[in-house]
């Protein structure tokens, strides 16, 4: 596998998992228990910090294809193996 498939394979990891990781580890106003501004909606966040999901997502896209491109060396799973459709039967 080449090295610029490995970098658009781990850019695509990447931004899944940024995209995952959005929600978890937010508050709301109401549950830090800080003044909402006027106009805010309820569901805004108060302490997004986009260092700490740029971290974690950047952890997470590196083992996940760390983990594709072990997989394409050694071939642990193979197309075949997820297959669950039943193959139609052949005729003689």
């Amino acid at each position: 596998m080449q090295i610029t498939s490995i970098a658009a394979i781990y850019f695509l990891f990447w931004v899944m998992s940024a995209f995952i990781m959005l929600p978890f580890g937010v508050r709301t106003a109401d549950e830090a228990g800080v003044a909402k501004v006027p106009g805010q909606a309820d569901s805004a966040p108060v302490n997004f910090r986009p260092g700490k999901l740029l971290l974690r997502a950047t952890i997470i896209a590196a083992l996940c294809t760390a983990l594709f491109v072990a997989n394409y060396q050694y071939g642990w799973i193979s197309a075949a193996d997820i297959d669950f459709l039943p193959q139609p039967p052949k005729a003689d």
